[in-house]
């Protein structure tokens, strides 16, 4: 088992350690970009309120609730609707990455995230975008917007590549990674070279980053 990584029963016996859980949900479809792109999947990612990109879901209490239990009741929160989370749907549970829970070093602040994947149909996923956006108590609040994974690459290398070199909340990134990789819904080369410019995106962002800082900071000295 890799680091980190805990069988799901390892994951509740976890005495003290707090819970979230989230869900990649996820369909097939035959669309195409501009008509002659195919778009192939259509995965669903939020935009929280931290800015910071995501997998709808939040904190749960297996003292209370089962996991899945907790899951679809965030669910109908950020989402709007109530979906039914299986455990067959589970995809793994792990230690949460230092950054994403308290800087206490105490074993009873370790946060265990376990990621749910769940495939629908693509009206479903539509469903569930329109009802994010219009019935969904956290939407403008929790959740500033749902968003779609784009899996495809366009001529001037946008696409797959920009949207990983985005900021992540935890191991949102890696999951969405893995399943990627797990669900054969990206090939493994594909997958590669769109990290590789992502790095690449990644560092020409820290450069304007810093252009936009120094205008900042001679402006401000102005006043």
């Amino acid at each position: 088992m890799a680091s980190g990584q805990l069988s799901r029963a390892e994951a509740l016996a976890c005495s003290g350690c707090r819970h979230a859980c989230h869900v990649m949900l996820y369909c097939d479809t035959k669309s195409q970009l501009f008509g002659r792109l195919p778009i192939r999947h259509i995965i669903l990612m939020q935009m929280r309120f931290d800015g910071l990109l995501g997998f709808p879901g939040g904190f749960v209490k297996p003292s209370e609730e089962t996991l899945e239990a907790g899951l679809s009741r965030e669910l109908l929160e950020e989402l709007g609707v109530a979906l039914p989370i299986l455990v067959e749907d589970h995809a793994d549970s792990c230690y949460a990455p230092a950054s994403s829970h308290s800087s206490s070093s105490s074993s009873s602040s370790r946060l265990i995230t376990h990621f749910y994947v769940k495939k629908m149909e693509e009206e479903q996923i539509r469903e569930v975008e329109r009802a994010a956006a219009s019935t969904a108590t956290d939407h403008g609040q929790e959740v500033l917007g749902m968003v779609r994974v784009p899996l495809y690459t366009t001529k001037g290398g946008g696409g797959l590549a920009a949207f990983l070199s985005h900021s992540f909340i935890g191991n949102a990134r890696s999951q969405l990674a893995d399943s990627l990789l797990r669900l054969n819904l990206v090939a493994p080369e594909e997958l590669h070279k769109a990290l590789t410019h992502s790095l690449k995106i990644h560092t020409q962002t820290a450069e304007d980053l810093q252009v936009a800082f120094a205008l900042t900071e001679a402006k401000r000295k102005r006043f």
